[in-house]
């Protein structure tokens, strides 16, 4: 990868844990991040089931079946709307077709096992 580190994808929980993100959806991100000229803050990556648990009890709208769990998504944060249409845009040229938007940050992930061709905003 050229703009990222596996460490940035740990789960809080467990150093080294980057290790698991799955290598396609890596590089295609590092993709993503090429296009868009716009250094991507990794807020969450690969995340352990009990990382993922313990947001779920502090009320985050995590999900149980979270790609995160697989390796398959990350959070980018992001709060300015031109630089959400860059990320946005660089991230659909690469190939990538779930997208999550929230205030903070941007969600993305390429799980199989999930509708394509979706784009949610976070309430």
């Amino acid at each position: 990868m050229k703009y990222f580190k596996l460490s940035e994808f740990d789960s809080p929980d467990m150093v080294g844990s980057g290790e698991a993100m799955d290598k396609e959806f890596l590089s295609r991100l590092d993709q993503a991040r090429s296009l868009c000229d716009i250094p991507f803050k990794i807020t969450s990556g690969y995340r352990t089931k009990e990382y993922n648990e313990s947001l779920l009890a502090r009320g985050y709208k995590a999900s149980a079946n979270s790609s995160h769990l697989k390796g398959l998504a990350a959070d980018i944060a992001c709060t300015d709307s031109v630089k959400r249409h860059k990320i946005i845009t660089s991230l659909l040229k690469v190939g990538f077709t779930r997208i999550g938007i929230a205030k903070t940050f941007i969600h993305v992930d390429n799980d199989p096992n999930k509708p394509a061709n979706v784009t949610w905003v976070y309430g």
